[in-house]
């Protein structure tokens, strides 16, 4: 079969309909955008390289749009061919890590910070980049928990066309036939590959049932005390929020750092912002809470230093990803600097 091929019937519930002339293909199209985005980045772990893979995908459609025959949905088309481009950009490339996915062990707080600009880390995805807009709230809590940081990466360490699989049966909830079809391959590979991707991501005792997606007032109130906590540089109150066993981790310094005391002391001494020095301002990545950190310059203003994406677990924090990649500031819609007057909210 080719990329452009709609053998199988619609696996997304749609009923195909006729096809309609090419000029109204970005019409038909345009309103895919946004999950398409959402696949390409769990397959790559890089929002860059998601965007470009989607106008790839959207280029590749237009040009064989006429020989779309209509016996799947356009939804259904569009996947198949966004999949396959991710497969061609994958071939030979290493995956994309976080720090905890190196293999070293847990890093000493008082240790010097070593940072690598060789390897390609996994990025945060910005919400309106990536978590649908579903009307049924079960879609919705479905949707944003197959773009969490922690199960985006986990995906990295399968194999790419075990990540394929993985993904466009559990996420999109695709029949091995359908998947089969896509991937220009038989059933029975589709489910070996599945069975395979499966006790991979047993190994990290993750799954999509595991991830905790609410976002009630008593963990509002806790993520508030924790800016707070940051403005005024209190280490008790830092460590006081974490979880027993948390762990921080900030690409692209390689060392990560587990349990409450480490990371303290990791904040206490490595950090060079004292109190009042780092406010924060709210955003949200991969469905989860996020702050940028600002840090007090010389003129007194406030400069960008790191993107934390933060996962919770109840009302304490069980993992923080400290981005130190400035320019997520301008992706994330977050201010290029703070005035000195700014007080933490």
């Amino acid at each position: 079969m080719t990329q452009a091929s709609d053998t199988q019937a619609p696996s997304d519930g749609g009923t195909a309909a006729p096809v309609a002339p090419a000029g109204e293909f970005p019409a038909l199209a345009d309103g895919y955008r946004r999950e398409l985005t959402a696949h390409c980045y769990r397959m790559t772990g890089s929002i860059h390289d998601a965007e470009d893979l989607v106008q790839e995908t959207y280029l590749r459609a237009w040009r064989s749009y006429d020989g779309f025959e209509g016996r799947s949905s356009v939804r259904t088309w569009l996947y198949r061919i966004a999949t396959n481009v991710c497969l061609t950009a994958l071939e030979g490339k290493d995956r994309r890590p976080l720090p905890t996915g190196l293999g070293a062990p847990a890093s000493e707080p008082g240790d010097a910070l070593a940072s690598s600009t060789e390897i390609s880390w996994l990025e945060p995805a910005p919400d309106p980049m990536v978590a649908g807009e579903a009307s049924d709230p079960a879609s919705i809590v479905g949707q944003r928990e197959s773009i969490r940081l922690a199960f985006v990466a986990a995906l990295q360490h399968l194999p790419a066309r075990q990540r394929a699989v993985l993904i466009l049966r559990d996420v999109l909830r695709w029949k091995a036939s359908e998947v089969a079809t896509a991937m220009d391959t038989t059933e029975a590979a589709v489910n070996s590959a599945l069975q395979r991707a499966h006790a991979q991501l047993s190994k990290a005792d993750l799954s999509q049932d595991t991830l905790d997606t609410t976002l009630d007032a008593d963990k509002q109130a806790m993520l508030d005390r924790y800016v707070k906590a940051f403005w005024d540089k209190d280490i008790a109150a830092i460590v006081g929020m974490l979880t027993a066993d948390a762990v921080w981790e900030m690409p692209p310094f390689t060392g990560w750092y587990s349990g409450p005391e480490a990371i303290g002391k990791l904040i206490d001494t490595q950090c060079p912002g004292g109190v009042n020095d780092m406010p924060m301002v709210a955003t949200t990545a991969n469905g989860q809470p996020a702050f940028g950190l600002y840090m007090r310059q010389p003129d007194g203003t406030f400069a960008p230093f790191h993107l934390q994406v933060l996962t919770l677990r109840g009302t304490k924090v069980e993992h923080v990803a400290a981005f130190f990649d400035v320019d997520l500031f301008a992706r994330f819609g977050l201010p290029a600097s703070l005035p000195a007057d700014h007080l933490a909210r």
